[in-house]
């Protein structure tokens, strides 16, 4: 399976979280890789992810011909390895998390707690997911790590907005 987006691994407490970007042309899931590669993450596919289940995972990783290149508008095709080092791209890496890349317009409703994270089937593989909303000047790649670093602290125990909604219970 092909999708149209950007695959970058976010380290997260020397872990890797695999971060798919998706979201309509033009909407920016190229410079937000770009920023989270500026940022020390690494990039493993933009413009086209190919995707497949392996051992129950989602795997993704991008077509030969075009693996390490990055399509920034305004600047070209940029390489990264030339950029940013090899240290800076992944030749594949599993999906963890799919984040949507959405513009922010109204009647356009965001997530405002969080309790649950809907999940998203790709080649067959369920993958939880979250909608981030595109404005002027946002900053997408720290949204991007903090989703990552969100992810795998859900992967590890009850989430901020679970333990907020507990302790607000109690008070109650």
């Amino acid at each position: 399976m092909q999708v149209h987006g950007a695959l970058v691994q976010v380290q997260v407490q020397r872990e890797g979280v695999g971060v798919l970007l998706l979201g309509p042309s033009g909407v920016g899931k190229s410079e937000a890789a770009l920023e989270l590669v500026t940022r020390g993450h690494r990039l493993v596919a933009d413009d086209v992810v190919e995707l497949a289940p392996e051992g129950g995972r989602l795997v993704g990783r991008a077509p030969a011909a075009i693996r390490h290149f990055l399509e920034i508008r305004g600047l070209g095709i940029l390489f990264v390895p030339e950029l940013y080092g090899a240290a800076a791209v992944l030749d594949h890496c599993a999906v963890d998390l799919v984040c949507r890349l959405d513009p922010d317009r109204p009647p356009a409703e965001f997530e405002r707690v969080g309790l649950e994270r809907p999940r998203e089937t790709l080649a067959e593989v369920a993958v939880p997911s979250v909608r981030l909303p595109v404005r002027p000047a946002t900053s997408l790649g720290v949204l991007v790590e903090a989703a990552a670093r969100d992810h795998r602290m859900r992967e590890r125990g009850p989430s901020a907005a679970a333990r907020l909604d507990a302790s607000l219970k109690e008070r109650a």
